[in-house]
């Protein structure tokens, strides 16, 4: 009877997200079919590409892979044969090898393009980035990882048999991402030999060194450990515990790290002389590992409990250090059956013996158990997570499912969300050529600029010389974005020609005064100047907007030239109580029933900085100081001015102030209600309202009823808020 783990290893297939279905003979008519077409052609490796299929189809039935998942690696490489490929491989096979065989061949080559580019850059952790973003990209079907890991470790086995110098960037992707991607799925037996061939191509002479270290005394080392797991397995026999004792591989790549890692020279690494445990069942491992600190002198702090406690990737196994009675240390682990399938194959031995169930990961239709699934797809998301800690990026817990990546046609690696558009694609290069967008080519065809873009893909955009974007790109119904960047940035455009528009609506109108006035000899910067504001481009944007009267410029041109009499004045007189607030609720500072009055032109309410002007006839008119009229009356009027100040209202009721707000919004059906709303439900009385739209642009001015001016502020805040909502300020 085949033991359980056996039963596990039989079948990889399960591992995938979707089925590859069983046919008769799959393998031999898969390899049938590909011969003809692989005959004489070789990879970019050199490696003769039928002998590389064959070689990927023997790993992979190591690692536990079915024949329809060795079927399907020929398909891979027959793919790049073929004209209609889809079509071809769907009517011979089936659809889900097609889909497996074009997914496949897709990452393949844009990895290789992705790999190029960094190579002449020579940016490793460019290079290293960009692989794993398209490793992860294609990971939503496992499979298709599976055939890479497998294909790129029997790359790796060519370059060390033929003795052929290795691309550095190949060493470094595989070292850097690909190992660490068998490390989180948990296939071992691929990870090591990965490492230890990637080591030796990147650092030939500190592997030589090792391996040399390794082979010294090494027969003695061998013999000693015979004698070492034939005694342990006799006591182990004689507790009555079924075990088997076996020496543990010693990987090159693992010493050197841990004498990097502890600064540790080689007679200090522990694992020279290990070996490895496999028994019956947990209570088993605990027990074999009570005896074992019995019979040697156990290290502290060299034991790790993995079964209470496993790796990230689901292993599972008991590590400990002990010394022999001659001080020499040996590292030995313990584990039961399963867990030992588990750690040299990974997914495949998570999944094997599951029932198939409907669920599945992004749509997609699973084999075995969905849980187990989604664990092992959290594992390539902590992977993700653990790369990419210190680069500011936009990864989500949702990372595998919401974006894609494309290239340029110079093979740089374009991360878009799902859903991107060619449109999309071209904001995320630049701005500029965003606006400019007209037309697009998908691997050489051209599509419209709706088209949602897939994984792989190259694209390339035509773009005019001069020009915009169009507002049908901002309607959701027709899809021609998909990330809120781009239309942003598409809103921003569209923001500044409005402005600009405003701006230039402004200009006309200042300069036509000017005209009337005949004072076009006076220079536009220095009239903003006077009239209090920082460019002559400001003082149009508020002319533009009508938030600023051009009768203050008339009267700046031409200053009124009569002179007051006695009689202009008002009389004051001194207190004879305690300063009083008048129905204004604004106090003249030492004057008693002084007739004041706030002005409409910049509408004062508490507790606003406010000034007062003694006007012929009317009292005082209470300014804010602020006030861009106020000023230029002082300025001419400075014996007019006097101080104020807020009182206390002596009625029951507080007083209220009309204040206006100047808003500016992109104009839409509903905004004013909207609007509206929002000072509604602030309990703010809205007692007049002015609107004005210019080619989708509005603007309104709210006259609200406010105690206290700084409660206003909050509730600009809100209407800020609301959709199209550009500016909203106090007037």
């Amino acid at each position: 009877m085949k033991h359980h783990g056996e039963i596990q290893r039989a079948s990889l297939l399960s591992a995938s997200l979707q089925d590859l279905p069983d046919q008769p003979e799959a393998l031999i008519r898969a390899r049938a079919f590909a011969q003809p077409l692989l005959m004489g052609a070789t990879l970019d490796t050199g490696e003769d590409s039928l002998a590389h299929a064959d070689a990927v189809t023997v790993i992979l039935h190591q690692i536990g892979g079915s024949e329809a998942m060795q079927a399907a690696c020929y398909l891979v490489y027959a793919a790049d044969h073929l004209q209609k490929p889809e079509e071809v491989i769907a009517k011979a096979f089936g659809s889900s090898y097609a889909d497996l065989a074009l997914e496949t061949a897709r990452l393949i080559r844009v990895q290789r393009q992705a790999r190029a580019v960094a190579a002449e850059s020579q940016v490793a952790a460019m290079q290293t980035e960009n692989v794993r973003k398209m490793l992860l990209a294609f990971s939503r079907d496992l499979r298709v990882v599976l055939l890479r890991l497998a294909s790129r470790l029997q790359t790796l086995r060519h370059y060390a048999a033929s003795k052929q110098p290795v691309p550095h960037s190949l060493a470094y992707e595989s070292l850097h991402v690909f190992a660490p991607l068998a490390n989180r799925l948990g296939i071992w037996q691929i990870k090591w030999e990965m490492e230890d061939l990637a080591f030796r191509f990147l650092e030939p002479q500190t592997y030589r060194d090792i391996a040399k270290l390794l082979d010294e005394k090494r027969v003695e080392r061998e013999n000693y450990m015979v004698q070492l797991r034939e005694a342990l397995a006799l006591d182990l026999q004689g507790q009555g515990i079924v075990a088997h004792v076996a020496g543990r591989p010693k990987h090159i790549y693992s010493i050197v790290k841990k004498m990097r890692g502890k600064s540790l020279d080689f007679s200090r690494v522990f694992d020279v002389r290990a070996l490895r445990v496999v028994v019956p069942s947990v209570p088993d491992c605990y027990a074999t590992l009570s005896l074992v600190h019995t019979k040697f002198a156990p290290i502290d702090s060299e034991f790790d409990d993995y079964i209470a406690k496993p790796k990230p990737n689901g292993y599972q196994s008991l590590h400990t250090v002990v010394r022999d009675a001659q001080g020499r240390a040996i590292e030995i682990q313990i584990r039961t059956q399963d867990m030992h399938d588990h750690a040299e194959h990974g997914v495949a031995a998570h999944w094997a013996y599951k029932e198939a169930g409907t669920k599945g990961y992004a749509g997609v239709s699973a084999s075995g158990d969905y849980d187990a699934k989604i664990a092992v797809l959290r594992q390539l998301l902590a992977w993700e997570r653990e790369l990419s800690a210190d680069a500011q990026t936009q990864a989500t817990t949702d990372a595998l499912s919401d974006r894609i990546y494309v290239l340029t046609p110079d093979a740089a690696v374009v991360e878009l969300p799902q859903g991107g558009t060619p449109i999309d694609f071209a904001y995320t290069l630049h701005t500029n050529l965003g606006h400019r967008c007209r037309g697009a080519r998908v691997d050489g065809a051209m599509v419209p600029l709706n088209t949602q873009l897939k994984n792989g893909q190259t694209v390339e955009v035509t773009a005019i010389k001069e020009g915009g974007p169009s507002r049908d790109w901002l309607n959701p119904d027709l899809g021609f974005l998909a990330s809120s960047r781009a239309r942003a940035k598409v809103r921003a455009w569209f923001n500044a020609q409005a402005m600009q528009e405003t701006a230039a609506k402004g200009r006309d109108a200042v300069e036509k005064l000017l005209q009337r006035e005949g004072k076009t000899a006076i220079k536009l910067e220095d009239l903003a100047s006077q009239l209090g504001f920082k460019s002559a481009e400001a003082l149009f944007e508020v002319v533009g907007k009508d938030e600023f009267s051009l009768r203050n410029i008339e009267t700046l041109l031409n200053p009124p030239a009569t002179v007051m009499g006695a009689d202009d004045y008002v009389r004051l007189k001194k207190s004879r109580s305690h300063e009083k607030a008048s129905k204004s609720g604004v106090l003249v500072v030492g004057i008693d029933s002084l007739l004041t009055q706030l002005s409409k032109c910049c509408k004062p309410a508490p507790p606003d900085d406010i000034r007062g002007f003694v006007t012929r006839g009317k009292g005082v008119s209470i300014h804010r100081a602020d006030c861009g009229n106020f000023r230029q009356m002082a300025t001419r009027s400075a014996d007019r001015v006097i101080d104020v100040d807020w009182g206390q209202s002596s009625s029951a009721q507080a007083l209220v102030y009309p204040v206006d707000v100047n808003i500016e919004a992109l104009d839409r059906q509903g905004l004013l209600r909207d609007i509206s709303e929002v000072f509604a439900k602030e309990k703010m009385n809205v007692i007049g309202v002015q609107t004005q739209s210019v080619k989708d642009l509005a603007w309104m001015t709210f006259t609200v009823e406010v105690g206290d001016s700084r409660r206003l502020q909050k509730v600009l805040g809100l209407v800020k808020e609301v959709r199209g909502v550009r500016t909203a300020r106090r007037r």
